[in-house]
C-alpha cells in the first residue's frame, strides 16, 4: 500500500467517526437553542471555552511530545509512555484539589450578570473541574491508541463518548418531561427534577466521561510505576514550549467568547456560539487531518522523500478546505436551522450568520497553520511554535478588547480570521527559511483565493441562493478536477 493510500486510510477512519461524533453534537444545537434563551445558552458557551483554556494547561504538551519521543526514542516506548502520562497526571490531581478547595472564589471571578443563581454556576464549577480531570487522565491513553495504529478503538471509544451525552442531554430534555407528564415516576422524578435546567448538560457531559474511562482501563493497566528523570527533564524541554503554544491557540480559539461576556452580554455569547457551529464542518475536517497526520508525520519524518511528501499533502489538504469552504456558503441557508427552528428565537440567532463566512475562512487559515507547523516539531525547534501562537493571542485579545465595544460578535469573527492568517503566514514564512519544505505555493494561493471569491459571490452578490451558490460549488469542483486530473490519477495508481 502506497504512504498516500496508508494515510489516507487512517485519516478517513478518524473523519468518520469524528464527522459521526460532532455530528450528533450538532443535533443537539438546534434543541439547545429552543430550549434555552440565548443568555442560558450564553452560559454553556462560557463555560466550555474556560473548560479549553484549562484543559490546553492540563495536557503539558505531552500529547505531541508522546509522538515525538516514540519517534527519537524508539527503544523506550513504555518508559515515554510512563512519563507522559504520569505528568499529565500529577498536574492533573493538584488541579482537582485545588480547583474543589477554592469552588467558590472560582465562581464568583466566572459569574456574570446571569440567568443562573450562585448555588447553579458553583455546582456547574464542580461539575466541570471533575470532567476536566476525567478528560486530562484519559488524553495519554488515547494517544497511545493513534500511535499504536489503532484508529478503530480510538473511533469508538469517542463515539460512545459523543453518544453517551447526546443521549442523555435527550433524556434529560425530552424523556424525563413525556414521563411526567404521563405521570409516570412522579415520585422518582419530581423530587429531583428541574424542567429546562442547563445544568443537565453539564452532566450529561461528565457522565460520558466517566464511561470513557472505564472503557479505556486496558490501557491504563499497560502503565508501569517507573519515571526516568533525565528523560522526563528532556521531554519536558520539548513540552512546554507547546504547551505555551496549545494554551495560546486555545486563547486564540476561544477567548473572543469570554472577552464577548465581559465587555457584551450573555445573549450576544449565546448568539455567537450558535453561529460558531456552522463552522463545526470545518473544524471537524481539521480535527480529522490532525488526528491522522500527527503520529504519520512523526513516523515518517526519516524517510528520504519526507518532505516531498508533506508538500503534496498540504496542496490535496488545501483543495479539500477550499472545496468545503465554498460547499458550506453554498448552503447555509440549509445550513442555519440547525442553529434554531424556534420561531420565538430564529430572528435572535439568525443575526448572526453574516459572522459565518469569516469564522469558516478563519478555520481554513487554522488548518492550513496545522499543517504547516510540522517544520517545528519535526526540527525540534518548539520554540518557534510558541512565538507564533504568543502573536496570535496578542492579536486575539488587542483587538477583541478593542473591537467587541463597539462591533459586538462580528468583532469577534474578524479577529479570529486575522489571527489564524497572521499565524499562517508567519509560520510559512519560518518555516521556509529553517525546515525548506517544497510547497506549491501558486498552486495553494490560486486555490485558495478563488474560492474566497466564490464565497463573496456567493453569500453577497447572489444574497445566499442556494441554487445559484451550489450551482457555483459544482462548477468549481470540476475546475479543480481539470487541473488536477493527471496528478490524481498518478496518485491513486501509486
Amino acid at each position: 500500500m502506497s504512504v498516500f493510500k496508508k494515510f489516507a486510510g487512517q485519516t478517513l477512519i478518524y473523519g468518520i467517526s469524528t464527522i459521526f461524533s460532532r455530528l450528533f453534537n450538532f443535533i443537539l444545537t438546534p434543541i439547545f437553542t429552543r430550549t434555552y434563551p440565548a443568555a442560558a445558552y450564553g452560559i454553556l458557551t462560557k463555560m466550555f471555552s474556560y473548560a479549553s483554556l484549562i484543559n490546553a494547561i492540563l495536557a503539558l504538551g505531552m500529547e505531541t511530545t508522546y509522538f515525538r519521543y516514540l519517534n527519537k526514542h524508539e527503544d523506550q516506548k513504555q518508559m515515554v509512555y510512563n512519563n507522559t502520562f504520569f505528568a499529565v497526571f500529577g498536574i492533573s490531581v493538584m488541579f482537582l484539589i485545588t480547583g474543589l478547595v477554592f469552588t467558590d472564589p472560582i465562581t464568583h471571578f466566572i459569574v456574570n450578570e446571569s440567568t443562573a443563581s450562585f448555588e447553579d454556576q458553583k455546582l456547574y464549577v464542580q461539575i466541570f473541574i471533575w470532567l476536566l480531570f476525567i478528560d486530562a487522565i484519559t488524553l495519554i491513553p488515547f494517544a497511545k491508541l493513534r500511535a499504536d495504529n489503532r484508529p478503530y478503538k480510538y473511533s469508538l471509544l469517542k463515539f460512545i463518548n459523543i453518544f453517551l451525552f447526546v443521549a442523555f442531554n435527550l433524556i434529560f430534555i425530552y424523556v424525563i418531561p413525556a414521563l411526567l407528564e404521563a405521570k409516570i415516576g412522579v415520585d422518582f422524578f419530581g423530587s429531583w427534577y428541574r424542567e429546562k435546567w442547563i445544568g443537565y448538560v453539564f452532566i450529561s457531559n461528565i457522565i460520558a466521561s466517566v464511561v470513557t474511562f472505564l472503557l479505556l482501563i486496558p490501557e491504563f493497566l499497560q502503565l508501569e510505576l517507573k519515571f526516568d528523570k533525565r528523560l522526563f527533564k528532556n521531554m519536558l524541554g520539548y513540552s512546554w514550549p507547546i504547551l505555551v503554544a496549545n494554551l495560546s491557540f486555545i486563547i486564540n480559539e476561544n477567548l473572543d467568547k469570554i472577552l464577548l461576556d465581559k465587555y457584551s452580554t450573555e445573549t450576544q455569547v449565546g448568539i455567537y456560539g450558535a453561529v460558531c457551529k456552522i463552522a463545526i464542518f470545518m473544524s471537524i475536517f481539521n480535527t480529522a487531518f490532525r488526528l491522522g497526520a500527527e503520529p504519520f508525520f512523526f513516523s515518517y519524518a526519516k524517510k528520504e522523500n519526507a518532505k516531498q511528501t508533506y508538500a503534496i499533502i498540504l496542496e490535496y489538504f488545501v483543495i479539500a478546505l477550499a472545496l468545503l469552504l465554498v460547499g458550506l456558503v453554498a448552503n447555509i441557508e440549509i445550513l442555519k436551522y440547525f442553529i434554531s427552528r424556534d420561531k420565538a428565537n430564529i430572528a435572535e440567532y439568525w443575526s448572526g450568520l453574516p459572522a459565518v463566512p469569516y469564522l469558516l475562512l478563519g478555520y481554513v487559515c487554522l488548518g492550513i497553520y496545522m499543517n504547516l507547523s510540522v517544520w517545528y516539531r519535526l526540527s525540534d525547534q518548539t520554540k518557534f511554535g510558541l512565538y507564533i501562537s504568543l502573536i496570535g493571542a496578542f492579536i486575539t485579545i488587542t483587538f477583541n478588547i478593542i473591537l467587541i465595544p463597539k462591533y459586538g460578535y462580528m468583532a469577534s469573527a474578524w479577529v479570529s480570521l486575522a489571527t489564524y492568517s497572521s499565524m499562517m503566514i508567519i509560520s510559512y514564512v519560518l518555516g521556509q527559511k529553517y525546515y525548506p519544505i517544497p510547497y506549491k505555493l501558486k498552486s495553494i494561493s490560486l486555490y485558495l483565493i478563488s474560492s474566497i471569491i466564490i464565497v463573496w459571490i456567493s453569500f453577497y452578490v447572489l444574497d445566499r441562493n442556494i441554487y445559484y451558490g451550489n450551482l457555483l460549488f459544482l462548477m468549481y469542483a470540476g475546475f479543480i478536477y481539470y487541473l488536477e486530473r493527471h496528478n490524481l490519477k498518478k496518485l491513486i495508481r501509486s
